[in-house]
């Protein structure tokens, strides 16, 4: 299946690794992914959730308790005892 990357900057880049290496374009595309995975292996979903979590941790508990009515009223689900 091709791939068309319509970026100029990106075009510089892959020109530049292609003459540097001394090969075709395709091929320095090629050997640079294969490299780039080399280097970064699959995180498994355990892996996933613990950098998520390092990276945005749940705030201290507050202590306060939560307002079951108030949060119910918002949401429109104000529920009438005296008909209940």
């Amino acid at each position: 299946m091709p791939l068309y990357i319509k970026e100029a900057e990106v075009t510089e880049l892959v020109n530049e690794l292609a003459r540097r290496r001394g090969t075709t374009k395709r091929n320095a595309v090629k050997e640079a992914v294969k490299a780039a995975l080399d280097e970064a292996p699959a995180l498994t979903i355990q892996q996933k959730l613990e950098k998520f979590w390092a990276e945005y941790p749940l705030p201290e508990p507050t202590g306060e308790v939560a307002d079951k009515a108030f949060f119910d009223e918002l949401s429109g689900e104000l529920l009438d005892i005296a008909t209940a």
